[in-house]
C-alpha cells in the first residue's frame, strides 16, 4: 500500500507486521487507523499517538499505560488489546477491529433512547466495567465517545487512555484531562479519581441516554465543572416524561457528590440493575410516534401487565423486553440508514454521469459541486492545496482560535466542515490554531493546597508528587510554585495552558524537642514522618538525666524520613569524697580538687605555714566515702 503524503502513517507497515490502512477516529493524543496483521491475516485497529506528542515522555508513558491496561482485561464488553510498541518516531498499539457506532453517535441521530434500551447499554457498560474494577483499573474517562455499539449488537468499553490502577487514588498531574461533563465532584475539587469516579460517569450517561440531553451545560468548562462540584444531578423525570422512578433512583445513587454515598464499583451497581430488571420497570403510558416509511402514524400503547416493556419511545425506537434485541436492532437501523444515504448518493452520482445532455452544468457550470474534504491537522499551505485539488475556492481570510493538540499554524476545522458538499463557486474558509494558550499566572503562594488544587484544575495540572516539607507555616500551605523548568511562577507573567505546576507544600513546624523526655521526642518526630537520632549523651547538671539537651535539624529543606539529630543527658557527673581528716591544708586541698571537688577552707593558719604537718584538718562538712555531683563544695576546718 503507497505511503499517503498528507498522513504518512496511512500505507505504513509496523513493526513489519501490521499495514496501516485508512484513518477512522481522530482523538486528543491518537489517531486510529484500520490495519491488517500480515502474520495472522486479521483487521485490526491501529492506535498511533500523535508525533508532536511523541517527544513529551510524559504522554508517551500515557500512551503505553493504556495498552498495558487494557491488556490486562479479557471481557466481552471491553475492546481487546492485541500488541503494542515503538517503532521510530510512532508509539502504538494494536486493538480488536469492531465495525459499529458509538453511544454518541446513536444519541446524535436519536436524541434519547427508551428506558429499556438504556438499560441494555448500562448492562453491558457496567459488566465491563465491573471487569476493570475487579482487575484493579479504573477508566477515568468513560463518556458516550467511548462506548462502541457494534453491528451484530456487541457492546464495548475502548479508550482506556486515561486509565490507572485503582489504588492510586491520587491524580499524577492528568485527574482532569477527562471530558468536563462527566468529571466526578473529587476530581474536580481534589484530583482524585477511584471506582466511585467511574460510577459517576456512568450515571451522567444513563441520564443523557434517557434524556437526550447532559445535566450541567455552560459556556466555559470551569461553569460545568462547578456544577458538577456544587450541584446535585437532577433526576431525568424533572425534564423526560415517561422515566421508571426505578432509573430515577438508579441515577440518583450513582451522581451523589459524596462518593461514599454511591455504589462502591461497578460491580455494586450491576447487581441493582439486575434486581430492577427483576422486579420490572413501572413506566407510564405515553403517546409513542413510529417513523415508518410513511412517517405519518401515531399511536397510544399501554403498558401490559407483569411485563417489562418500556412504553414511551422516541421516533423510530424498537421495543423489547429487556433482552438486548431492540438496541441490536437499533443499532443495525442507524447503520443500514447511513449505508442507504451512500448508496443513494452513489446513485445519484451515477445518474449525473448518464446525463447527456447536462454534464457541463453539474461539472465546470454552476450546477457543479464538491464534498469538502477533511485537512484537518495539516498544514495551512498543504490544506490549501488539497482544497484546490479538489477544486475548492479557499478564503483568503482565516480566523484563528486557541487549540491544545493542534501545532500553530495547523488547521482545526473549515467552515463548512468536512464532508459538506457545496456548490461551484462556494467559499471555504479554514480556522488555524493559535497553539497552546498563554494564561495569566494565578496567585497560589501562602494558600491552602485544597484551594490552590481548585483554581489550577481548569487551566493547568498540579504535578505530581508535591513536595512536603516542614516549615513554619500552618501545614497545608503552598510554599512555592514552579513551571517544568523549575522558574518560580512569581517571575511568570503568563503560563501555557495545561502546564504542570510544581508545589512546595508545608507539613507545619518540626515539633519541638529540646528539654523534652527523648522518648517522648522520638514518638512525636516518628508520628509526623521524621526519623530521630538520639543516640549521643552527655553528662548535665542543669538538664535531668533522659531529657534532651539540645537538638539539631538538618539545613535546607527538612523532608518526611529527615533525620533530627539530639543529644540525650546523662545527668550530672558523681564523685567519691576523699578523706582528709588529719592530712596538712596543702594535701588536703589538692586531694579535694584531684576530685574535681570545691574545697571551701576555715583556719586561722597562716597560708605560709598550710604545708606543715602541724597544719592538718580537723574535720570535713561532708563524709568521706559518699557520692556526690562532680564541683560539689566540701567545707574543711584547720586550726593552731
Amino acid at each position: 500500500m503507497p505511503v499517503d503524503s498528507r498522513d504518512p502513517v496511512i500505507g505504513r507497515t509496523i513493526d513489519r507486521r501490521y499495514e496501516v490502512g485508512e484513518r477512522i477516529a481522530r482523538g486528543g493524543m491518537a489517531s486510529v487507523y484500520t490495519g491488517l496483521d500480515l502474520r495472522l491475516d486479521r483487521k485490526v485497529a491501529v492506535k498511533v499517538m500523535h508525533p508532536h506528542l511523541g517527544d513529551d515522555p510524559e504522554f508517551r508513558e500515557r500512551f503505553i499505560q493504556e495498552a498495558k491496561a487494557a491488556a490486562r482485561l479479557a471481557h466481552p464488553n471491553v475492546v481487546n488489546t492485541y500488541d503494542q510498541g515503538e517503532d521510530g518516531d510512532l508509539a502504538w498499539l494494536v486493538m480488536e477491529l469492531v465495525p459499529s457506532i458509538t453511544l454518541r453517535d446513536l444519541l446524535a441521530e436519536r436524541g434519547r433512547i427508551t428506558p429499556e434500551q438504556s438499560l441494555d447499554v448500562l448492562e453491558a457498560v457496567l459488566a465491563g466495567l465491573a471487569a476493570a474494577h475487579r482487575a484493579g483499573i479504573v477508566h477515568r474517562d468513560l463518556k458516550p465517545e467511548n462506548i462502541l455499539l457494534a453491528h451484530d449488537g456487541r457492546i464495548k468499553i475502548g479508550d482506556f487512555g486515561l486509565a490507572r490502577a485503582a489504588s492510586q487514588n491520587t491524580a499524577t498531574g492528568k485527574a482532569l484531562l477527562g471530558t468536563i461533563a462527566y468529571l466526578s465532584p473529587e476530581l474536580v475539587t481534589r484530583g482524585i479519581a477511584d471506582t466511585r469516579s467511574d460510577i459517576y460517569a456512568v450515571g451522567i450517561m444513563l441520564f443523557e441516554m434517557l434524556t437526550g440531553r447532559q445535566p450541567f451545560t455552560g459556556d466555559e468548562p470551569m461553569q460545568i465543572a462547578y456544577q458538577h462540584a456544587n450541584d446535585d444531578v437532577p433526576l431525568p423525570s424533572s425534564s423526560t416524561q415517561g422515566i421508571p422512578d426505578a432509573l430515577d433512583s438508579l441515577v440518583h445513587w450513582a451522581t451523589q457528590r459524596d462518593p461514599n454515598l454511591r455504589p462502591a464499583d461497578a460491580a455494586e451497581m450491576l447487581a441493582e440493575l439486575h434486581a430492577i430488571r427483576e422486579r420490572g420497570i413501572d413506566t407510564p403510558t405515553t403517546v409513542l410516534p413510529f417513523l415508518t416509511e410513511d412517517e405519518r402514524s401515531t399511536t397510544v400503547i399501554e403498558r401490559p401487565k407483569k411485563q417489562r416493556r418500556p412504553i414511551a419511545a422516541e421516533p423510530e425506537v424498537v421495543q423489547d423486553g429487556g433482552d438486548g434485541k431492540a438496541t441490536t436492532a437499533l443499532i443495525r437501523r442507524v447503520t443500514l440508514r447511513r449505508r442507504r444515504g451512500i448508496l443513494w448518493l452513489a446513485l445519484v452520482l451515477l445518474g449525473v454521469l448518464l446525463a447527456a445532455g447536462v454534464g457541463w452544468w453539474f461539472n465546470g457550470g454552476p450546477g457543479g459541486s464538491a464534498t469538502v474534504p477533511d485537512v484537518a491537522g495539516t498544514a495551512e499551505a498543504d490544506a490549501r492545496l488539497a482544497l484546490a485539488e479538489h477544486r475548492i475556492d479557499v478564503d483568503e481570510e482565516t480566523v484563528s482560535e486557541p487549540d491544545y493538540d493542534v501545532p500553530a499554524g495547523h488547521v482545526l476545522r473549515t467552515e463548512p466542515s468536512a464532508g459538506t458538499v457545496i456548490g461551484n463557486g462556494e467559499i471555504v474558509r479554514l480556522v488555524l490554531s493559535d497553539g497552546r494558550r498563554q494564561l495569566p499566572v494565578p496567585d497560589v503562594i501562602g494558600q491552602q493546597l485544597d484551594a490552590v488544587r481548585a483554581a489550577l484544575a481548569t487551566d493547568f495540572v498540579v504535578a505530581e508528587p508535591i513536595d512536603e516539607v516542614f516549615d513554619g507555616a500552618e501545614a497545608g500551605t503552598v510554599l512555592a510554585a514552579a513551571d517544568p523548568e523549575g522558574t518560580s511562577l512569581t517571575d511568570l507573567d503568563a503560563l501555557e495552558e495545561r502546564t504542570p505546576v510544581s508545589l512546595r507544600v508545608s507539613l507545619g513546624p518540626v515539633p519541638a524537642a529540646a528539654g523534652q523526655p527523648a522518648d517522648e521526642a522520638a514518638a512525636a518526630l516518628q508520628q509526623v514522618g521524621l526519623i530521630a537520632d538520639f543516640s549521643t549523651e552527655q553528662h548535665s547538671r542543669d538538664v535531668a538525666a533522659g531529657h534532651l539537651i539540645s537538638v539539631t535539624v538538618p539545613e535546607g529543606l527538612v523532608h518526611k524520613d529527615s533525620t533530627i539529630t539530639g543529644v540525650v543527658s546523662a545527668g550530672p557527673v558523681m564523685v567519691e569524697v576523699p578523706d582528709v581528716v588529719g592530712r596538712s591544708i596543702q594535701e588536703a586541698l589538692q586531694l579535694l580538687r584531684d576530685a574535681r571537688l570545691e574545697p571551701d577552707l576555715r583556719t586561722n593558719i597562716p597560708e605560709a605555714l598550710w604545708g606543715f604537718p602541724t597544719s592538718t584538718i580537723l574535720s570535713q562538712g561532708v563524709e568521706a566515702g559518699s557520692s556526690v555531683e562532680e564541683g560539689t563544695t566540701v567545707t574543711i576546718d584547720a586550726t593552731f
